[in-house]
Parts: C-alpha cells; sequence; structure tokens
C-alpha cells in the first residue's frame, strides 16, 4: 500500500495540531509527520505520554497545559511562546489534546498567530466528543433512534470559565455530550433535568476514553452517574454491548466525559 505524500513542518511554521483523545492509534498522518518533523512541541496537559513518545528526540518538549486544580500556565505565555519559536525559525508543533478547534483554543492562537504574521497550518485531530462515546460503544447518531447530538463545555455556569449556555436549546438535542464537566456535575444534571429531560434519561460518565485505562459508569440523570462511584473497566478499543444497546434504546442520551489522561488525578 503507498501512503500518500504528506507535507512537512517548515522552519518558521506553526502547526496547530490535534493529538486525538489519547490512543496513539487515533493520530493521524500528518499529526505523526508533525511529531517527526517538529523542533519544538509546546503540549496540553492531556496529550498522553503514549504519543508525546512518538515526538522526535531532538525536539524540546515544552508543558504548557492547564491542569483542573493544578498548575496553569497562562495563554499569553503559552501564544507569545509560538511567536518566538517561530521567528526564530523552528519547527513549530503547537500539540494539543483530542482537536485543537473543539475546546482547545486553537481558534484564539490562530488569530493571534495570525495578526503578528506567523506562518500556521491546522491540523484536525479526533475530538473525545465522538472518539470517546464510540470506544464506550455509544454511538452519537444512530438511526432511527438519534438524528441529531450537542458538545458542549461542562465549564460554564458556577465554575465560570466560559461563556454561560443556552440550555433550553441544547436540551432539545437528542444526544449531548458534555466535556470537562465533572467538576460541574451537579448543576449539569439539575440544569438539563430544569430544561425538560426527563430524569431516567440513559445517561453515561467516561474517564481516561480511548485509553487502556477507559472506565465508564452508566445510569440515568435521576441516579447521576459519576467517575467516583464504581466504574466498568474497559480495555480500549472497546466495546461494551451491554452500554451500546442501553444507548441506542433511548433518543435522548447524556455522556458525561473526563480528561484523557490517565496521570492526571485532580479531574
Amino acid at each position: 500500500m503507498r501512503m500518500p505524500t504528506l507535507p512537512s513542518l517548515q522552519p518558521g511554521t506553526v502547526w496547530l495540531a490535534g493529538a486525538g483523545p489519547g490512543d496513539p492509534g487515533l493520530l493521524t498522518a500528518l499529526a505523526l509527520r508533525g511529531l517527526a518533523d517538529a523542533e519544538v512541541v509546546l503540549h496540553d496537559a492531556l496529550v498522553s505520554d503514549a504519543i508525546l513518545d512518538l515526538v522526535n528526540p531532538a525536539a524540546r518538549l515544552v508543558d504548557v497545559g492547564k491542569r483542573a486544580g493544578g498548575r496553569r500556565a497562562p495563554q499569553d505565555a503559552t501564544t507569545n511562546r509560538l511567536i518566538a519559536e517561530a521567528r526564530a525559525g523552528r519547527r513549530v508543533l503547537r500539540l494539543k489534546g483530542g482537536d485543537p478547534f473543539v475546546f482547545g483554543r486553537g481558534g484564539e492562537e490562530a488569530e493571534y498567530l495570525a495578526e503578528r504574521g506567523i506562518r500556521f497550518e491546522v491540523v484536525p485531530g479526533v475530538s473525545s466528543a465522538l472518539g470517546v462515546p464510540a470506544y464506550a460503544g455509544i454511538p452519537v447518531t444512530h438511526r432511527g433512534v438519534a438524528a441529531s447530538f450537542a458538545v458542549v463545555t461542562g465549564r460554564a455556569g458556577p465554575i465560570g470559565e466560559a461563556a454561560d449556555i443556552e440550555w433550553e436549546r441544547v436540551a432539545g438535542a437528542d444526544t449531548i455530550v458534555v466535556l470537562m464537566g465533572v467538576a460541574n456535575h451537579d448543576h449539569l444534571v439539575r440544569t438539563l433535568i430544569d430544561c425538560g429531560r426527563p430524569e431516567d434519561t440513559p445517561a453515561a460518565a467516561i474517564r481516561w476514553g480511548t485509553t487502556a485505562q477507559q472506565q465508564v459508569v452508566i445510569g440515568t440523570l435521576t441516579t447521576r452517574p459519576k467517575i467516583t462511584s464504581p466504574m466498568l473497566s474497559l480495555a480500549a478499543p472497546a466495546m461494551a454491548m451491554t452500554l451500546s444497546r442501553l444507548m441506542t434504546t433511548s433518543a435522548m442520551r447524556i455522556v458525561l466525559i473526563a480528561p484523557s489522561r490517565p496521570a492526571l488525578a485532580s479531574i
């Protein structure tokens, strides 16, 4: 089989790349090319060690991650570092968990680079909003059952780290995927019920999705599955048929996804 010819990461250029949700097998071919070409890699906290092990051994790794309840690299410092490294003529890879444009601040960094005349390219990645439910056996759409899905951040509301969400509109989607929603869990559940979702809506909470440490808890909005409860541990890739049947027999489902790097305990 012939592999396609891929562009290379050029000196003085930044690639804003998605590393996918955790399993190195979900990296795109272009992201792998970036890992091999890069001289400097600025990576998020959620990029797994298994993926960082694939980086060019001569490259410098810079952890610019933001950890809930822990150290947080200032966003201005990250974007300024991107500028400095690119202007020094280096091949720069900005590596983000999931997809850079899905709650990854990729858009902000792209604007920042464009305003300062820095060459950049976007390398999409598999978003955890799709990859994690799939590895748990949960299709976000299913013919005859779920024709729509919504992806929202769990960092809105009382957490105050994102603009509040028009939950009345979101609640009408067949499947709702909430990213980074653990700390805000109780508020999210109450809000969805207040907006008309039935209390017996099937729900799943997933942590460390697509990794060998993947953990899944299933229940309903009433039982409020939380990742602090006893969990079903699945070896990725996992196809949990019982879970799949549960989540495809109702047109209204909730999926709560926690951060996907097992090394992080503060979630």
